[in-house]
Order: structure tokens, then sequence, then C-alpha cells
């Protein structure tokens, strides 16, 4: 689904230069989920950024499905890829305040060229997939942290999206809900065969993945596949 080819990001801050992401090579697969652990800092956010077309690095190339440099299209043509394509969910949920959980969900998938009907329809079928059938019509005012992340959850899957980003999906989450929610992540992949890519300092989540990169100062320091657990317990912090 990707595969990054010596991406480098540099930041000068006040005259101290900071290579975010220093010559990353890596691959993500169809059905894969891959954790990149690493602390504050690190340079896991600038690193999904890079990937999904938010950020453009300095260096190197970010081939993804059948777009051979994502960077070397327009801004126009990225923003389309990322519309059609990919789906994303962030630590903040991003949920629009005057908006019900329905409309959250609905809205982008207006914008992807669903009739009203088609988009509700769709919506509400995302909705009930991560357990908020009974809560379609609540804002985020009237919603727990962990279900305003299943909203944000329902609102990535409703596109069928072959790339799911996540951001620090779990850091703010107590032990239930962050179970849900990579449980919810690896349906993902396994079900939907989306490319999981979920960048994190929560190591609750190892044992969920495909693959585990450990990244420090914007280097990939390890990089190692191992066998998920779908009976994992995650337990709080």
């Amino acid at each position: 689904m990707i595969e990054v080819r010596d991406l480098l990001k540099v930041f000068d801050t006040r005259g101290q230069v900071v290579r975010a992401v220093d010559n990353v090579t890596t691959q993500v697969a169809k059905g894969e989920v891959v954790v990149v652990l690493g602390p504050s800092g690190s340079g896991k956010s600038t690193l999904i950024a890079a990937l999904s077309g938010l950020l453009r690095p300095d260096e190197g190339t970010v081939a993804a499905l059948d777009k051979p440099d994502l960077w070397k299209l327009s801004s126009g043509r990225i923003d389309k890829f990322r519309l059609d394509h990919c789906g994303f969910i962030f630590q903040g949920f991003n949920l629009f305040p005057s908006l019900t959980a329905l409309q959250q969900v609905t809205t982008v998938l207006k914008y992807q060229g669903l009739t009203p009907d088609a988009a509700k329809a769709r919506a509400k079928l995302a909705l009930e997939e991560v357990g908020l059938g009974h809560r379609l019509n609540l804002r985020p005012a009237a919603l727990s942290g962990g279900e305003k992340q299943r909203v944000a959850i329902a609102r990535a899957l409703a596109k069928d999206p072959q790339i799911l980003f996540a951001d620090e999906p779990t850091s703010a989450l107590d032990g239930e809900n962050g179970q849900i929610v990579i449980r919810l992540l690896r349906r993902a992949a396994t079900e939907h065969g989306a490319a999981v890519i979920c960048v994190t300092h929560d190591p609750r989540l190892e044992a969920w993945a495909d693959r585990v990169i450990h990244i420090e100062d914007g280097v990939i320091i390890d990089d190692q596949r191992r066998i998920p657990n779908p009976d994992a317990a995650l337990a709080s912090h």
C-alpha cells in the first residue's frame, strides 16, 4: 500500500536544525497493522503527516497505491487522494461541536459524492459497527471520550479507506475504551483489508500489531514482525 524511500524532513527552529524524520525507508502492506512507537518528539507525527500527504518532506519519495510518488502530485490531487483512499483518526477526535454523531460521518461521505440518503445509510452502518447505533443523534458534548473516538473511527471507516492513519488514538483513553479502539483498528485491517498505520507512545498496543517499528530522533531503530494477539487485554496505564 505504501513504500517510503529515504524520507527526510528537517525543521529549523531559532537556528537549531532538527531532523524530525531522518532518511526513513519502510513499507506497509494491505491488511497490516503497523504500530510506530517512540517517545514524544521522536518524529512519529511528522512521519505520519509525510506519509499521508499532509506535510511535504524535504527529500525522499512516498509511493502510495498506484501513485509512484505522492509528493509529485499537485496539492489538489493530493487532497483528492486523501479523500478517496485515506482515513484519519487523531487523539483530539477533531469532531464538529454542533453536529450529531450521524452528521459527523455523513458530512465526509457527501464530499465523496454520495447522495444524502446513501450517505446517511452508510454512516448509520458505520456507527452501528463501532457500537454507537444508540447514540446517533448526540453531539460531542454528550459523548464520553471513548465514544468520541469511536465516532472518529466510524467517520474514517465509513469511507472504506485503503489506508488508515491513526495518531495517538488511545493515549487519552482508559483501558476499556482503549481496547475497544484498538480492536476496531485491528478489524479495519483484518475485515476491511486496510493498511493501518498507528503512531503512538502507548506500548499497550504492541500486542495487537503485525509489525512494531521503534523510532527515535527521526530514525527507525527497530522493525519487528510479530503475530498479533486478538485476545490481548489492554490494561489501563
